[in-house]
């Protein structure tokens, strides 16, 4: 049997989801590939990005000749081979375009990399190499300085697995249309979530519960079984966010014990480490802030240390990030801050930045009158100097306000004592 993954690989460039950040309709890569002028790339970041997908749809939108290998059981030999084919195919009758597609790219070794730098040159083959590894440790320079651009592919986003999962049911000719299966959104979400941005997880799960299911509704505990994980965090939508809006007014109002309660809860309903970290971070700035500035440090280093180590022992680290949260001093004076300052700028009609403000690093600075009554604060006593930063219809208008808790009393008072030395 055929993955479900494999079957719904997508064709063209209109059925492919994600990395918007470089592929969408009028960017300039999707309109390299439209337009043929496409000519070579590394596509680097995680399993079940699109990487290979990719790669296939623009030599197919382009209509060039096409060899794949995959470097992690292939090496110079088959290179070589294929080189050779290309070189007649390219220069030959045929005057060909041909497209040479190298999968775990890293994986070869400089000699095995440097293999290609001629056939690139000489324009033999277009290059497109794909790795999981960043690009800039694991390939050699001299192939990064002769490839057109890097994409970095980021793990998809749960409402595009969802859409992914969804033409799969939907689909009579590759997918799953003609079994008639029902499932609703938060399935699906629990599946996307659990996926973990890669669609081939998300797929072949879908397709492992739909050639062993009883009857036509997927339901969440077929999905929790397949995926081997509890669902009572997925099974209504707003108790998480009940759950999480519970820890967080907990940890503001600096109870460790209702924070560990409302952690525990949402550990034991298999809220995973990514989301518990974020709004940890959350708190960290938004309730915690300038009061005690290291939480945000420790609190991050929390959250990466649990994601490294997994559950069961990641409950540990995340719990000491909450009891810290819950006894720090608290100060919103930032989230405060940056609010107001985004308020007057969607709602105010804001002067220029001060001419003594604006860059200098170029030439003709002087003579439009930038930064020449600049004073540089380091040549003062205590590195400070009285001067206008504000544009001019803001001077005097406080964004910051400090209160005197924690640590932020100190910032306080640091604040306040400016200029007043003599």
């Amino acid at each position: 049997m055929i993955p479900l993954s494999t079957r719904m690989r997508p064709q063209t460039l209109d059925d492919f989801f994600g990395q918007k950040h470089f592929m969408s309709e009028g960017s300039l890569l999707y309109n390299s590939i439209k337009n043929k002028t496409f000519e070579s790339a590394i596509f680097f970041g995680p399993s079940g990005t699109g990487k290979t997908t990719l790669a296939r749809i623009i030599v197919n939108e382009l209509g060039a000749q096409f060899y794949e290998l995959n470097a992690s059981v292939s090496g110079t030999k088959e290179l070589k081979e294929i080189l050779e084919l290309a070189r007649v195919k390219s220069q030959g009758l045929e005057k060909a375009t041909v497209y040479l597609y190298v999968d775990e790219f890293h994986r070869w070794n400089k000699l095995q990399q440097d293999s290609l730098l001629q056939a690139i040159e000489e324009g033999i083959v277009r290059f497109i190499g794909s790795t999981t590894e960043n690009p800039y440790f694991s390939i050699n320079n001299a192939i990064l300085s002769r490839v057109r651009a890097i994409y970095e592919f980021k793990r998809l986003e749960n409402e595009d697995l969802i859409s992914i999962l969804d033409n799969a049911l939907k689909d009579e000719d590759r997918g799953l249309g003609k079994l008639k299966i029902e499932a609703n959104h938060d399935v699906l979400y629990m599946i996307a979530d659990r996926s973990n941005g890669d669609a081939r997880i998300a797929l072949d799960t879908l397709g492992f519960i739909a050639e062993n299911m009883k009857g036509s509704v997927l339901t969440m505990e077929l999905a929790g079984e397949a995926m081997q994980r509890q669902t009572s965090f997925y099974d209504k939508s707003e108790d998480k966010y009940n759950l999480l809006s519970a820890l967080q007014k907990s940890l503001r109002g600096s109870d460790p014990d209702a924070g560990l309660h409302y952690l525990a809860r949402l550990i034991e309903a298999d809220a995973d480490v990514l989301t518990i970290g974020r709004r940890l971070m959350v708190i960290a700035s938004e309730d915690v802030g300038m009061a005690y500035p290291n939480a945000i440090s420790i609190v991050t280093s929390c959250v990466q240390a649990s994601q490294m180590i997994g559950f069961p022992e990641a409950r540990i680290i995340l719990a000491e990030a909450v009891v810290l949260l819950a006894s720090c001093p608290k100060s919103n004076s930032v989230i405060c801050g940056i609010d107001s300052a985004i308020s007057d700028i969607r709602n105010k009609k804001i002067d220029d930045v001060p001419d003594h403000l604006k860059d200098t690093h170029y030439s003709g600075a002087k003579k439009l009158g930038r930064g020449l009554t600049y004073k540089y604060p380091h040549l003062y006593p205590d590195a400070w100097v009285k001067q206008q930063y504000l544009p001019n219809n803001l001077v005097g208008t406080k964004y910051y306000e400090p209160n005197e808790r924690g640590q932020e009393g100190a910032f306080k008072n640091y604040l306040d004592n400016l200029g007043k030395k003599k």
